[in-house]
């Protein structure tokens, strides 16, 4: 009896935690964290917009990496499908997260490097509907190892 009121007692907890870190800023269009920080080759990262009036973007990604990530670079692609399910807007991007000597471009804090990076100015969609934000990584061997966290902000 003990052990199943401890389980229950934990489950209640973890529902807790999980409905507490999904409640994303009001400027978060997505929210990722990667489980033992890896990022599968075809796992997209997305998150359904609703549209009701026309609306402007100003999109950026903050991406956070561990000392596991073995690249000087981050290839991305970013796409935005209309509420057809058709692409809207893609474009590719590559960030340079390191110098010519290997040293990372931003400060480690919390064992991590912490990269805000520019994606869409300006981005208007005037047509009510779901519309789906994705991203995919594009890096050349996956799984790609050091990819903690993945948040992309409407500024």
């Amino acid at each position: 009896m003990k052990t199943k009121n401890f389980l229950l007692v934990a489950l209640i907890f973890c529902l807790g935690l999980l409905g507490c870190h999904q409640q994303a800023k009001s400027n978060e269009l997505l929210h990722r964290v990667f489980y033992n920080t890896i990022w599968e080759r075809f796992d997209y990262v997305r998150s359904d917009i609703e549209i009701t009036t026309s609306t402007t973007y100003d999109l950026s990604m903050r991406i956070s990496f561990t000392e596991d990530y073995p690249y000087e670079d981050f290839s991305m692609i970013f796409t935005v499908f209309d509420k057809n399910g058709n692409p809207y807007r893609s474009k590719g991007y590559k960030f340079n997260l390191k110098d010519r000597e290997g040293n990372w471009n931003a400060e480690r804090k919390d064992n991590c490097y912490t990269f805000t990076l520019p994606i869409n100015r300006n981005l208007t969609i005037s047509d009510p509907g779901k519309y789906q934000f994705s991203i995919e990584q594009k890096m050349p061997i996956t799984p790609v190892r050091g990819v903690k966290e993945l948040v992309l902000l409407n500024n």
